[in-house]
Protein backbone atom coordinates (compact mmCIF):
# COMPACT_ATOMS: atom_id res chain seq x y z
CA UNK A 1 0.00 0.00 0.00
CA UNK A 2 2.15 2.95 -1.40
CA UNK A 3 2.42 5.75 1.70
CA UNK A 4 1.46 2.96 4.31
CA UNK A 5 3.89 3.77 7.07
CA UNK A 6 4.68 0.00 8.56
CA UNK A 7 5.31 1.58 12.35
CA UNK A 8 4.03 5.25 13.13
CA UNK A 9 6.16 7.66 13.40
CA UNK A 10 8.85 5.92 11.51
CA UNK A 11 9.89 6.45 7.77
CA UNK A 12 7.70 4.95 4.79
CA UNK A 13 10.65 2.02 4.41
CA UNK A 14 10.87 0.83 8.21
CA UNK A 15 10.68 -2.46 8.70
CA UNK A 16 10.57 -3.25 4.51
CA UNK A 17 13.40 -5.82 3.06
CA UNK A 18 15.23 -3.66 0.90
CA UNK A 19 17.98 -3.73 -1.40
CA UNK A 20 20.99 -1.41 -1.73
CA UNK A 21 24.09 -1.44 -3.46
CA UNK A 22 27.57 0.34 -2.45
CA UNK A 23 30.45 1.64 -5.30
CA UNK A 24 32.49 -1.20 -4.55
CA UNK A 25 30.29 -4.04 -6.19
CA UNK A 26 28.48 -5.05 -3.13
CA UNK A 27 24.92 -5.76 -2.03
CA UNK A 28 22.95 -5.39 0.30
CA UNK A 29 19.38 -7.26 1.23
CA UNK A 30 18.25 -6.26 5.07
CA UNK A 31 15.06 -4.81 6.79
CA UNK A 32 15.22 -0.81 6.50
CA UNK A 33 15.88 0.46 9.79
CA UNK A 34 16.54 4.24 9.54
CA UNK A 35 18.63 6.66 7.55
CA UNK A 36 21.31 8.98 9.98
CA UNK A 37 24.01 10.44 10.27
CA UNK A 38 26.39 7.35 9.45
CA UNK A 39 24.41 6.09 6.65
CA UNK A 40 21.63 3.72 6.12
CA UNK A 41 20.99 1.27 8.98
CA UNK A 42 19.83 -2.07 7.92
CA UNK A 43 18.68 -5.38 10.47
CA UNK A 44 19.45 -8.83 9.46
CA UNK A 45 21.55 -8.50 6.39
CA UNK A 46 22.65 -10.65 3.39
CA UNK A 47 25.74 -9.22 1.00
CA UNK A 48 26.91 -10.16 -1.95
CA UNK A 49 30.04 -9.60 -2.28
CA UNK A 50 31.27 -10.61 -6.36
CA UNK A 51 34.71 -10.66 -4.96
CA UNK A 52 34.22 -13.97 -2.50
CA UNK A 53 31.40 -15.40 -4.59
CA UNK A 54 31.27 -16.81 -7.99
CA UNK A 55 27.51 -16.39 -7.91
CA UNK A 56 25.97 -14.21 -9.81
CA UNK A 57 24.48 -10.91 -8.42
CA UNK A 58 20.88 -11.43 -10.18
CA UNK A 59 20.68 -14.93 -9.31
CA UNK A 60 21.43 -14.18 -5.41
CA UNK A 61 18.92 -11.46 -5.71
CA UNK A 62 16.31 -14.57 -6.66
CA UNK A 63 17.81 -16.79 -4.32
CA UNK A 64 16.82 -14.22 -1.29
CA UNK A 65 13.28 -13.72 -3.00
CA UNK A 66 12.58 -17.20 -3.18
CA UNK A 67 13.91 -18.87 -0.09
CA UNK A 68 13.87 -15.78 2.46
CA UNK A 69 16.80 -13.43 3.48
CA UNK A 70 20.21 -15.58 4.30
CA UNK A 71 21.29 -13.90 7.12
CA UNK A 72 25.06 -12.96 7.61
CA UNK A 73 25.54 -9.87 10.25
CA UNK A 74 22.26 -8.78 12.69
CA UNK A 75 23.24 -5.16 11.41
CA UNK A 76 25.20 -2.84 8.78
CA UNK A 77 25.60 0.14 8.22
CA UNK A 78 25.70 1.80 4.52
CA UNK A 79 27.65 4.97 4.34
CA UNK A 80 25.15 7.44 2.25
CA UNK A 81 28.03 8.51 0.43
CA UNK A 82 28.31 5.19 -0.79
CA UNK A 83 24.84 3.96 -1.32
CA UNK A 84 22.69 4.27 -4.13
CA UNK A 85 18.76 4.39 -4.50
CA UNK A 86 17.37 1.96 -1.83
CA UNK A 87 14.60 -0.50 -3.71
CA UNK A 88 11.98 -3.25 -1.73
CA UNK A 89 13.50 -6.59 -2.43
CA UNK A 90 9.58 -7.27 -3.48
CA UNK A 91 9.93 -4.54 -6.38
CA UNK A 92 13.29 -5.89 -7.46
CA UNK A 93 13.58 -8.34 -10.35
Amino acid sequence: MPGHVFHPGHEELHGITVVLNDPAGRTFVGRYHELGPRGVVLHDVAIHDPATTDLDRAEWLIRQRRFGVQVTQRLAVVPIADSQPIQRLADHG
